[in-house]
């Protein structure tokens, strides 16, 4: 039951998205900040009992905020050169590569 209450709160926020996307491109962008999978993601932590790990999940989060910013500005970049579905992948693979610089690279420095 825990999952599946998870996976009905990531569809609703999907679907705000999709609704609000048919009115305006700001307000999707925002909403995309909500803090939803974070929400999530603490919640199955803090239910294991262990403030110490709703703290070890909330630094993690926070070292994944420049990976984000690499995927929205290489979105940004790609848009104008390809199209919109390659420039996601593309910030994506962009994203994974910001992200494993960040959790892996401090382990070989």
């Amino acid at each position: 039951m825990d999952i599946l209450w998870k996976g009905v709160v990531g569809g609703l926020v999907t679907a705000l998205i999709v609704w609000a996307s048919k009115r305006g491109n700001v307000l999707p962008g925002i909403l995309s900040l909500a803090p939803t999978f974070a929400v999530i993601a603490l919640l199955a932590v803090g239910a294991k009992g262990n403030p110490t790990g709703v703290r070890e999940a909330c630094l993690a989060g926070f070292r994944t905020i420049p990976a984000y910013l690499a995927f929205l500005g290489a979105c940004w970049l790609f848009i104008e050169r390809v199209d919109y579905r390659l420039a996601v992948l593309g910030g994506i693979a962009v994203w994974l590569a910001a992200a494993l610089a960040i959790f892996l690279a401090p382990r070989y420095l």
